[in-house]
């Protein structure tokens, strides 16, 4: 479901080239300048964000500019967080994990380690 996304967004170099074109559209070799990086290098990582649909591309002549999708972006943001917020009965993929999320005791690390690991706050 959003693991194009993820995947997408999951490594350091093109999460800048987002964070390029979401002040301006940029031509490959602006990119390639910009980045101090090879053009199969830049060309890999928009390949993977043209797939994601983060980027969309257009044609001015010789060049290959590119402009980020920010209604898409804004789109999947907020899908996964509607997604997160759904109550697990809501979701049938979930069954088997909250039958067993409802029959859990707590005591999961005594079983598995034979000792209790302290509480820490998740929120």
């Amino acid at each position: 479901m959003f693991e194009t996304m993820f995947k997408a967004l999951g490594e350091p170099t093109r999460l800048k080239i987002l964070k390029l074109l979401a002040v301006k559209d940029l031509c490959v070799c602006d990119l390639e300048e910009i980045m101090q990086a090879s053009q199969p290098r830049i060309s890999q990582h928009l390949k993977v964000l043209k797939q994601a649909r983060l980027v969309n591309e257009r044609r001015e002549g010789q060049r290959r500019v590119c402009s980020l999708n920010m209604a898409l972006l804004n789109q999947h943001i907020n899908e996964f967080i509607h997604y997160l917020e759904e109550p697990l009965e809501n979701n049938p993929n979930f069954s088997e994990e909250l039958f067993r999320l409802q029959c859990l005791e707590g005591q999961s690390c005594l079983k598995k380690y034979g000792k209790v690991e302290p509480k820490q706050n998740t929120r």
